[in-house]
C-alpha cells in the first residue's frame, strides 16, 4: 500500500465550509491539509491503497438480492483484496447482478444461484445477508474453514431461550451459538479479529450501544429510565414487498413499529448489561421515517450523583480516540442523518436536558452502512488480517 497526498484546485480557496455538514467536522475559510477533525482535536488523514492481486480473497454473498446483500457488493467494488466469486438470491437465480441493480452494471460479477446450488469449494469467507430464522440452517451446512459475517440476528443472542421468545422459533444452531463473536467492532475488537463466525449487530443496536456502553463501563449514568426514541430510514425494513412499506403507507409522516416488543431489545440490553454487569432494561421506541437511509437514536439518561454533560462528553471522546468511524461532534451541535449518509461513521453528541440530572445524547448512522453492510466489511477486514477501514469509503454523501 502507499499513501498519497492530495491537493484540491478550484474549491474558493480550498475551503471547505463546514455549514454544509453542520457539525464542524471540517474546517470553514481556512487553507488545511485534507483531514477531518472530530470535536476534541483527532485528525484522520485520506490514504489511498494499492490492489495487491497475491493477497486476493475470495468472497461468497449470500442473499445478494436484498439492500445489505447489494451494500457489500458496492463496497466491495472498491476492496482492493476481495473478490466476489459467489452470490446467492433463490428468488432471482440465474439472474445477473446488473438486471437486478443497473447500478453495479460495471462490476465484473458472477451470476447469482440457490443457495443449495452454491460451490463453495473457492470461497474463503462469507458475508451472509439472508432473513433471520433462515441462516441458521444454512451456516450449519457451509465448510468449516469459511469465515462468516452474518448480517441477520440469528447468533447476536447469547441467550437461545431468548432467541425462541423473541423471534418466536427455538435455536436450530446451538453449538455455533457458542463460537459465535458479537460484531460491535469498536467494543470486541480484539475477539473479533480471532473469530471464525461473527454476528453482525443489528442498527438500532449499533447507534445505541456505542454511545452508551462506555458511560456505563465508567458508571457515569444510571441504569434505570434509559428511554430511547429511535427512527429508521425506510431501508431498514428490508426489500420485501409489505403493505406497510408502501410510498403511500410512508410518504409525508412517519409511525411507530413493534412498540414494547421490538426484537431488537434483547440485543441492545444484553450489550449493555454486560458492559454494566448488571441487569439493565430499556424503554425502547423505534419509527419508520421517509427517507431511503439513516438513522437516528435520541437517548435519554440519568446521571450519576455529581456527574455533568461535559463530563460524559469528555468519557466519550476519551473512548473514541483514535477510532476512525465514531466521532463526537463539537459542543452544542446536534448529529444530523445526513452527516453520515452512505458513510460508516456514527456521530454523536450529548446535551444538558431541562430536568436537573438528565441528559440527552444524540446518535446518528447510516443504516445499511455502520447499521449493516459498513460494519459487516469493517469486521471482516479484521478476521482477514487487514486494516479494518479497507475498502470502506471514508466520506459522506452530501447534500
Amino acid at each position: 500500500s502507499y499513501t498519497a497526498r492530495i491537493t484540491l484546485i478550484g474549491m474558493s480557496s480550498l475551503a471547505f465550509s463546514s455549514s454544509s455538514l453542520d457539525g464542524r467536522c471540517i474546517w470553514k475559510n481556512e487553507v488545511k491539509r485534507p483531514e477531518l477533525s472530530w470535536g476534541y482535536g483527532r485528525k484522520m488523514s485520506v490514504r489511498a491503497s494499492k490492489t495487491n492481486s497475491q493477497n486476493s480473497v475470495n468472497i461468497g454473498v449470500l442473499g445478494a438480492s436484498g439492500y445489505t446483500g447489494s451494500e457489500i457488493v458496492r463496497l466491495l467494488a472498491d476492496h482492493p483484496h476481495f473478490r466476489i466469486t459467489v452470490m446467492t438470491a433463490d428468488r432471482k437465480a440465474g439472474q445477473s447482478m446488473s438486471s437486478v441493480f443497473p447500478h453495479l452494471i460495471k462490476q465484473d460479477l458472477p451470476d447469482m444461484v440457490a443457495v443449495k446450488d452454491a460451490d463453495f469449494s473457492n470461497v474463503d469467507a462469507v458475508f451472509c445477508c439472508l432473513p433471520h430464522g433462515t441462516t441458521q440452517e444454512i451456516i450449519k451446512g457451509l465448510p468449516k474453514n469459511l469465515k462468516i459475517v452474518d448480517l441477520s440476528a440469528d447468533f447476536r443472542l447469547r441467550n437461545i431461550d431468548e432467541y425462541q421468545e423473541w423471534y418466536g422459533q427455538p435455536h436450530s444452531a446451538p453449538d455455533l451459538q457458542k463460537e459465535a463473536v458479537y460484531g460491535l467492532t469498536e467494543v470486541y475488537r480484539k475477539e473479533i479479529q480471532n473469530a471464525r463466525l461473527v454476528a453482525n449487530p443489528g442498527c438500532y443496536p449499533t447507534s445505541i450501544q456505542l454511545p452508551l456502553i462506555p458511560l456505563m463501563k465508567a458508571n457515569l449514568i444510571e441504569l434505570r429510565n434509559i428511554i430511547i426514541d429511535a427512527k429508521s430510514g425506510v431501508s431498514g425494513a428490508g426489500r420485501g414487498a409489505k403493505e406497510a412499506n408502501l410510498y403511500t403507507e410512508i410518504a409525508e409522516g412517519f409511525y411507530s413499529y413493534g412498540v414494547t416488543r421490538h426484537r431488537h431489545v434483547p440485543e441492545i440490553e444484553q450489550g449493555l448489561s454486560e458492559a454494566s454487569k448488571s441487569k439493565v432494561t430499556v424503554s425502547f421506541t423505534p419509527s419508520l421515517s421517509p427517507m431511503k437511509r439513516g438513522m437516528q437514536s435520541n437517548i435519554y439518561v440519568e446521571m450519576a450523583p455529581g456527574v455533568t454533560v461535559d463530563d460524559l462528553r469528555q468519557k466519550l471522546s476519551i473512548s473514541y480516540k483514535g477510532e476512525e468511524f465514531v466521532g463526537l461532534l463539537e459542543k452544542g451541535i446536534a448529529p444530523k442523518t445526513q452527516h453520515v449518509q452512505a458513510s460508516n461513521y456514527c456521530f454523536m453528541n450529548v446535551f444538558e436536558d431541562r430536568i436537573s440530572g438528565r441528559s440527552i445524547i444524540i446518535s446518528v448512522i447510516d443504516n445499511l452502512m455502520k447499521g449493516a453492510s459498513g460494519q459487516a466489511l469493517q469486521n471482516l477486514n479484521l478476521m482477514m488480517g487487514f486494516p479494518e477501514n479497507t475498502g470502506i469509503p471514508r466520506a459522506p454523501v452530501f447534500p
